[in-house]
């Protein structure tokens, strides 16, 4: 793969920004720098990038694809209200038996964590209804709440 500058533009802003930005964020911030970069041309790169393995694309359900460049392995949580990503250490995930995935063949095995990130956790019940650090410390003198 060569080393275009407008490669090389989108492949800096991502080592630069882990936050995990859309196609469309990395766009308009290669084209602030450079105006040349069209925006197919930006998405191209993202999708040979990705291609290449130097990028991962994290698919987000019902919102737009977000990429991501850092070099190390890690697991991601996706916020479920404001649909933030964010890294979480890597821990090996058990792959599953052979027979059970039939004539599939097993290229990786990675988690997606769900859930409510801190920003929109507080003041709220969990999916699981375990009360969050905050509400013990606001409703100590309440009795817990059944499911």
């Amino acid at each position: 793969m060569r080393c275009t500058p407008q490669r090389y533009a989108v492949m800096e802003f991502l080592m630069e920004h882990n936050s995990h930005p859309t196609a469309a964020e990395i766009y308009q911030a290669v084209n602030r720098l450079d105006p040349r970069s069209s925006r197919a041309t930006t998405y191209n790169n993202l999708r040979d990038l990705v291609r290449a393995g130097l990028v991962r694309e994290v698919a987000v359900e019902g919102r737009a694809a977000r990429f991501d460049a850092k070099g190390t392995r890690h697991h991601h949580f996706i916020c479920d209200r404001c649909g933030t990503v964010e890294d979480v250490e890597w821990y090996n995930v058990p792959r599953p038996r052979s027979h059970s995935l039939g004539k599939r063949v097993l290229r990786a095995c990675e988690l997606i964590f769900r859930g409510l990130c801190t920003k929109c956790a507080p003041g709220t019940r969990s999916a699981i209804g375990v009360r969050t650090s905050d509400e013990w410390r606001v409703n100590k003198s309440r009795p817990r709440l059944r499911d």
